[in-house]
C-alpha cells in the first residue's frame, strides 16, 4: 500500500503547528507562514526518499527557519532582523509541546478578511496546502490564487494583531469568524459553485478536519460541535449523492443504505453533546434538520413537521431568505404545494435572480401540477446555475416535464395499477 497518504496526512497535521512555532519565535506570520511551505515542499520530496526523520515537526521547524534566514539576508532593509534571527540558536530537537494550531487558524481567520481570503489563507497555512492545489480546487489560474492570500497576509499584517491567542473576550468572536469560515468552505466541497463535479470531497473532508481541530482545542464550544456534527450528518450522504455517471441524485430518491452510517451515528452523538451545553445556535439547528433526515430510514418516514418547526427557528436565528426557501420545501410536504408557493413568493424580492429560487419554485409548481410553468421556472434554473451537474438535473427535470408521456402498453398499466395500489 502507498505511503503517500500518510505523508500527506502528516504534512498537514504538523503544518500549522510548525507555523506556530516559527510565526511566535520570529514574530513575523506573514514570512513564517511562506518558510514554512518551503520546508513542506522539501519535505515532500526528500522524505520519500531519505525516510521519515525521528522528528518531523522539529525537522520541519529548522527548514522554515533557516529559509526564514535567507528571506530576509535577501532584504537588504532588514539587516536589523537578520541579525536577531543569525542570533537564534536553531536547535537539534524542538521542545516545544504547546500546538498553536487554534492560533494560526484564528490567525488565518481574521476578522478584516473576506470569506475567500480567509478560506484560500486558511487551506493553506492550516491545511498545508500549495497554492496551486488551492487554485485547482477552486478553478482559477494559480497567480490570483497567489495574490489573493498575498493580499490576505497584507491585510492581516497592517492589522497590527500580534501572533497570539486572542485574549478571553476576543474569542468568542474570533471563534464565529473562524466557524463561517469553515462552513463555507464545508459548502463549497459539498456542492461546487461551479464545475462538473456536484461535489469535491477533498474540500469537505479537509473542513471537517480543521472543525475537528476546533473542537479538540475548545470542547465546551456547542456552536462548533454543532457545526461538525452538521458536516458528519451531510457528509455520510456523499455516496448517495450522484449516480454512476455524476448526475444529481434528489434526497428522496438516494439509496440510504450507501450512506456513512458512522458519521451518522458519531454526528448524532455530537449534536446530543452540544445541544446538552444549553444555548442553542445555527449550527445546531442546522444540524437538527439534517439528523431528522439521516434518522428516517427512507424518504417517506421523514418527520417533515419536526423539519418545518426547526426552520422557523432557524428563520428566527438567522433572518437568512435562503432558510425561507429552505422551510417551504418542508411546508410542501406538510401543508401541500400552494401554501409553500406563497412562502417562496416573500423572498422573491432578494432571492428571485437567483437559481435556487427559481428551482425551487419550479420543484413546487410540479407538484402542483402546473407542468408548463414549472418547466419555464426549472430552464431558467439551468440557465443561471453554475455548477455542472446541478444544471444536467435541471434541464433534464425541465425537458421531461414538456415530453408527451409515453403511450401506456398493458404491461406499463399493470405496473402502475400495482404500484398505486
Amino acid at each position: 500500500m502507498s505511503t503517500a497518504p500518510t505523508l500527506d496526512g502528516l504534512l498537514r497535521a504538523l503544518a500549522p503547528q510548525v507555523v506556530g512555532i516559527v510565526s511566535r519565535r520570529f514574530g513575523d506570520f506573514d514570512s513564517a507562514e511562506d518558510a514554512v511551505q518551503e520546508a513542506l515542499l522539501t519535505a515532500s520530496q526528500r522524505w520519500p526518499v531519505d525516510g521519515l526523520p525521528d522528528e518531523p515537526r522539529a525537522w520541519l521547524v529548522r527548514a522554515a527557519s533557516r529559509r526564514l534566514v535567507d528571506l530576509w539576508r535577501s532584504d537588504g532593509s532588514r539587516r536589523e532582523r537578520e541579525a536577531r534571527v543569525v542570533a537564534w540558536d536553531v536547535p537539534a530537537s524542538d521542545p516545544v509541546d504547546r500546538d498553536d494550531s487554534l492560533t494560526v487558524l484564528l490567525m488565518c481567520c481574521h476578522p478584516s478578511l473576506t470569506p475567500a481570503s480567509a478560506i484560500s489563507l486558511t487551506l493553506r497555512a492550516v491545511g498545508g496546502l500549495t497554492t496551486a492545489e488551492i487554485a485547482r480546487a477552486f478553478l482559477v489560474p494559480e497567480a490570483t490564487m497567489a495574490q489573493r492570500i498575498s493580499r490576505a497576509k497584507a491585510t492581516i499584517r497592517a492589522s497590527g494583531d500580534p501572533f497570539r491567542m486572542p485574549s478571553a473576550t476576543d474569542l468568542d468572536a474570533r471563534l464565529v469568524s473562524a466557524l463561517h469560515v469553515l462552513y463555507l468552505l464545508f459548502n463549497e466541497g459539498y456542492t461546487g459553485t461551479r464545475g462538473a463535479d456536484l461535489q469535491r470531497v477533498e474540500l469537505s473532508r479537509e473542513a471537517i478536519r480543521l472543525t475537528r481541530l476546533v473542537v479538540a482545542a475548545a470542547p465546551s464550544h456547542a456552536e462548533g460541535m454543532g457545526l461538525l456534527a452538521l458536516m458528519l450528518l451531510l457528509e455520510a450522504r456523499s455516496p448517495g449523492r450522484t449516480d454512476d455517471r455524476g448526475d444529481l441524485v434528489p434526497l428522496p430518491q438516494q439509496d440510504r443504505s450507501s450512506w456513512d452510517a458512522g458519521m451518522v451515528a458519531e454526528g448524532l452523538a455530537l449534536l446530543d453533546r452540544a445541544t446538552a451545553l444549553g444555548a442553542v445556535g445555527e449550527y445546531q439547528l442546522q444540524a437538527a434538520i439534517a439528523a431528522t433526515h439521516d434518522r428516517a430510514s427512507t424518504a417517506d418516514q421523514t418527520d417533515w413537521r419536526e423539519i418545518v418547526t426547526l426552520y422557523g427557528l432557524l428563520e428566527q436565528v438567522t433572518g437568512s431568505p435562503v432558510v425561507t426557501l429552505n422551510r417551504a420545501v418542508a411546508v410542501a410536504m406538510v401543508d401541500g404545494p400552494l401554501a409553500a408557493i406563497e412562502v417562496v413568493d416573500t423572498v422573491e424580492d432578494r432571492l428571485g435572480g437567483t437559481h435556487r429560487w427559481l428551482a425551487v419554485r419550479g420543484q413546487l409548481l410540479e407538484m402542483a401540477g402546473e407542468t408548463a410553468a414549472a418547466a419555464v421556472a426549472l430552464d431558467a434554473a439551468a440557465g443561471l446555475a453554475t455548477n455542472d451537474a446541478e444544471r444536467r438535473h435541471l434541464s433534464g427535470r425541465a425537458a421531461a416535464l414538456r415530453s408527451p408521456p409515453p403511450p401506456l402498453t398493458r404491461q406499463s398499466r399493470e405496473h402502475s395499477v400495482t404500484r398505486d395500489g
